[in-house]
């Protein structure tokens, strides 16, 4: 049988035959990932479960990422009771504090995930590593619990819709444009538990990192998952990031998909998800001149330093627009070091730009600059629901690095290319 990606990765994992999609198979997992918001639910039902250790603390990771560093006494008692679980059971990768980054950018610097893998983990943005050809999906806190002592969770094998991109990229358009583009197309619930396999000429000329930023909005179409192969250049990624021994993946010649698209890229443009759903996307020409109250750079989507080296070149020489708030998120104590030695972070201080530590922040609503009623923000985060970054009646506008870097000094949504 010729397998998909998705299909090759879950047969790695499980002793049962994979024959074709819709079935059922027990998998032993790679990595569980849990964070200060999640962690606590799992911990309670490893508690009630009578558990007495984890499967191995070396395929646990624990993140306080959310509301860190701690914004008041809930959030404390939160990041609490997953310090004292971390001890209690001997847990090899716990970050909190000055080695704590947003979890789905440290584990891949961290090398705790990478080609062939399974990870699961209680956040739904753990589709991220699929950039990196792993086969990466958020489960409920209650099934996080079960694979933490397990090792092991269940999956239906997704069908996969692949979607291919072919042409040459035009200047400031990126991963974050043609996943959006991607979800406009399919709308938020078209890839309802598939799985998106990406591929073609520009796929292979991406980035690693701009392949995790596509890979991390796939549950914004609804998918199971969002795959990549892995070429010689996530090996290389991986190698760098001190993980060592993999090899590459990458689906079948003649796999059967349960759906195709291609599109040619070389007339795109910037894309913009629009209040208030992920799938309300329009070139950046059709909403120019918004004005905006905020912009944020970061998260676990563009805050990686390919996305603060992007930013950065568009705003170095100028400044943020008076009465614009533009917020830096580094998604990384490495990405903030580097930012700090090539000299990114003093361009974005001289634009007037509020430079926070590596933490979710403002995206999930949680700290560290939430909206109030009829503001608007231009963010490369990954929800722009209503309500997400803080008050109801504000609005939230999804972009690219670029853009945002742009949008912060006209103090309007604006096209890169339009600053000179």
């Amino acid at each position: 049988m010729r397998q998909t990606l998705a299909q090759k990765i879950l047969q790695r994992h499980t002793d049962q035959p994979i024959t074709a999609d819709g079935q059922i198979v027990q998998c032993r997992v790679s990595m569980v990932l849990a964070n200060d918001i999640t962690a606590p639910l799992a911990i309670k039902s490893i508690r009630g479960m009578g558990v007495k250790q984890v499967f191995d603390k070396d395929k646990v990771a624990l993140v306080c990422d959310h509301f860190t560093p701690n914004k008041d006494i809930d959030s404390a008692e939160q990041v609490k009771v997953v310090r004292d679980f971390a001890r209690e059971m001997d847990i090899t990768h716990y970050y909190e504090g000055g080695n704590v980054g947003v979890e789905h950018a440290i584990l891949p610097e961290y090398g705790l995930v990478g080609p062939g893998d399974i990870v699961v983990g209680a956040d739904s943005h753990t589709c991220t590593y699929g950039g990196l050809g792993a086969f990466a999906t958020g489960l409920g806190s209650t099934d996080i619990a079960a694979a933490m002592a397990l090792g092991e969770t269940w999956f239906k094998v997704p069908e996969t819709i692949r979607v291919n991109f072919t042409g040459k990229l035009p200047e400031h358009v990126g991963g974050k444009d043609l996943v959006l583009f991607t979800i406009g197309q399919t709308g938020v619930a078209g890839a309802l538990y598939k799985a998106l396999e990406f591929g073609g000429e520009v796929i292979d000329n991406l980035s690693v990192e701009a392949r995790m930023t596509m890979a991390n909005m796939a549950i914004e179409a609804g998918g199971k998952v969002g795959l990549f192969a892995a070429d010689e250049k996530t090996l290389a990624y991986c190698q760098a990031h001190g993980r060592m021994g993999d090899s590459p993946i990458a689906a079948d010649e003649g796999a059967h998909y349960w759906k195709e698209m291609t599109f040619d890229v070389s007339s795109f443009s910037p894309q913009i998800a629009c209040p208030h759903l992920p799938d309300n996307v329009k070139p950046v020409e059709d909403v120019s001149n918004v004005r905006v109250d905020q912009v944020v750079l970061g998260s676990c989507t563009n805050g990686r330093i390919s996305d603060l080296r992007e930013a950065a070149k568009i705003i170095k020489g100028r400044k943020v627009a008076k009465g614009v708030r533009f917020i830096v998120i580094p998604a990384s104590p490495g990405a903030y070091s580097m930012a700090l030695d090539e000299g990114l972070l003093r361009i974005f201080l001289d634009a007037g730009a509020i430079i926070s530590p590596p933490t979710c922040g403002p995206c999930l609503g949680g700290h560290m600059g939430i909206l109030a009623g009829g503001e608007r923000c231009l963010a490369t985060t990954n929800r722009n629901f209503k309500g997400r970054m803080g008050s109801l009646k504000s609005e939230v506008y999804l972009a690219g690095p670029a853009v945002a870097a742009a949008t912060a000094v006209t103090g309007s949504i604006t096209h890169p290319g339009a600053l000179g």
